[in-house]
């Protein structure tokens, strides 16, 4: 009976540890594939798109300024009947008016702006500024999510083979390990040097441990950036993040930026959107003219009646008030102006400054790739030489265990330099605003 219990809870347990197998997917992914999912899937692109919609709002409330204004009025009133004397010189005499106790007013009347300063044409004018500097903005956005995005994705790919190179080394010392207990088992090493080659399985197994624990974050990070579920198990593909790009001179990655970057060209559009906010201050110096219509009915039972009352005419405002209230508002939005091109001109400095580390950290990638891989060839030769000396015993196991340990951080040294030049290609491909 206790048999058929302990049967049955394997079964259970089997079969649980299948569902949850199965619930987990796993995702086979690249690069291109990577972007354009958090592309779509991207929160701060949505925001930017609410943004623009805003603009494009904004845009459309400046030219509504240009359509005529046009109200309709009406009241009901009930009255009491009045008394009304009239005096003459020294008589006074009084009369009984007609009864009246109600009265209907009604009014409609349209207003279109002919001139007011351009006031109205300089606003169109700066909300279409804004709304380019606004899409441009949304552009910036979507370079740098794209960016974030292969940095996510470099890093899950830098944590997986970093775990893959590990498990190659552990499986190595384990197999090592039991190669060592038989020889120790008959007498043939002795059980310290044993244990010193089982002490570096050991960290081999920690390093694991933090490896998949690296791969787990770098998971759930690059799933939320994709809008996947979080146990979503991705696979990169290492192809994918190879670069095949030409490097060019950094004077045409600054000659580029300067002309290509959005966040450049967007500034540039709020320069255009302040100058003509400074010509809408200057409006309020000149008066604003308008052709003015409408139309008036009243009832008034007993006594009024009026129809057909159309009125038509030009209107004619000017503050005086202006002359000496405008000046200060001009001067504010000359500040702004003035701001907006120092900003700019900051903004060239930083982005030339970032051109330049961003180019120099790539050469120092390529420089540490070369390197890199001329370690791993000296490691696996060094560790060959180790292991055959030690075979002959002429090497110590500590000796032979530090080749092991070199052998493996030249490995993991090299797949990381090369992960990192390609995310610092990208990154230098975005300072210069050529990531597309």
């Amino acid at each position: 009976m206790k048999h058929k219990s302990t049967v049955l809870y394997i079964l259970i347990l089997g079969l649980f540890c299948f569902v949850r197998a199965g619930a987990q997917e796993s995702k086979a992914l690249t690069l291109n594939e990577a972007i354009e999912l958090g592309i779509k899937n991207s929160k701060q692109l949505k925001l930017s798109q609410a943004k623009i919609d805003e603009a494009v709002a904004a845009t459309k409330q400046a030219t509504e300024a240009r359509l005529p204004d046009a109200s309709i009025s009406g009241s009901y009133l009930r009255l009491t009947k009045p008394t009304i004397k009239l005096k003459t010189g020294s008589d006074s005499s009084s009369f009984s008016s007609p009864t009246v106790s109600q009265a209907l007013y009604g009014s409609a009347n349209v207003s279109l702006p002919i001139y007011a300063g351009s006031k109205i044409k300089y606003g169109i004018e700066s909300a279409k500024y804004l709304e380019q500097a606004t899409r441009l903005d949304a552009e910036q956005d979507k370079e740098a999510v794209t960016l974030n995005i292969i940095a996510a994705y470099i890093n899950l790919y830098k944590a997986s083979v970093s775990a893959k190179v590990v498990e190659e080394n552990l499986e190595q010392s384990r197999l090592r390990d039991s190669n060592f207990a038989s020889l120790e088992r008959n007498g043939l090493l002795a059980r310290n040097d044993m244990l010193r080659a089982q002490l570096q399985t050991s960290n081999f197994e920690l390093a694991l441990v933090d490896a998949q624990n690296s791969i787990q974050l770098a998971t759930v990070n690059m799933n939320i950036l994709l809008g996947l579920p979080e146990s979503t198990k991705l696979v990169p593909d290492p192809a994918s993040i190879t670069t095949s790009g030409q490097l060019q001179t950094i004077e045409m990655y600054e000659q580029s930026a300067d002309t290509g970057r959005n966040d450049m060209q967007a500034l540039t559009y709020r320069n255009k959107a302040a100058g003509a906010a400074v010509k809408v201050a200057k409006g309020d110096y000149y008066p604003s003219i308008g052709l003015t219509g409408g139309y008036v009915a009243a009832n008034v039972p007993k006594l009024l009646t009026i129809t057909n009352a159309v009125t038509f005419g030009v209107g004619v405002k000017y503050d005086i008030g202006s002359l000496w209230k405008t000046k200060s508002k001009v001067q504010q939005a000359e500040a702004r102006a003035q701001q907006l091109q120092i900003n700019k001109d900051m903004m060239t400095d930083n982005i030339h400054l970032a051109i330049n580390q961003a180019y120099q950290t790539y050469l120092t990638d390529i420089k540490k790739i070369e390197v890199n891989n001329k370690a791993v060839i000296q490691a696996n030769e060094n560790y060959r030489i180790s292991k055959n000396k030690y075979d002959n015993n002429l090497l110590l196991l500590t000796d032979l265990l530090d080749a092991n340990v070199e052998q493996l951080q030249a490995s993991l040294n090299l797949e990381v330099s090369k992960a990192d030049a390609a995310l610092d290609y990208y990154t230098l491909q975005q300072t210069a605003g050529m990531l597309k």
